[in-house]
């Protein structure tokens, strides 16, 4: 396969420069004087003042996205924290008064006041 597509090349070559069309004159106009004109202008400036627009946007969204995120990591280890300490809390934070067992200090089981 690769000597026929080697050989097709070597022979084909030849008709394919012959068949090659030549290049057309050089144009009636000016090159540097073409431009895209008041209307190219106005479509390219629409098209910045969009992105620019956009960017504005998007960093916008960003940051609030960002705020949210550490606000809520901050309120979840303020939870945390409050988690902990209702289900340990540390020896010495009781108030004085009070007997482990009841929830006030100077009442009974029931709820009545001594």
């Amino acid at each position: 396969m690769i000597a026929r597509a080697l050989l097709q090349s070597i022979f084909e070559s030849p008709i394919r420069a012959a068949a090659t069309p030549t290049p057309s004159p050089a144009p009636d106009y000016n090159p540097d004087t073409v431009t895209p004109g008041l209307v190219g202008f106005g479509i390219t400036f629409l098209i910045a003042v969009a992105v620019v627009l956009l960017i504005i946007d998007m960093v916008r969204r960003i940051r609030r996205v960002r705020y949210r995120d550490e606000i809520r990591h901050l309120l979840d280890e303020e939870q945390l924290r409050q988690l902990d300490q209702e289900v340990d809390p540390k020896p010495g934070t009781e108030e004085p008064g009070t007997e482990p067992g009841t929830d006030q200090p100077g009442t009974d089981q029931s709820g009545d006041t001594r």
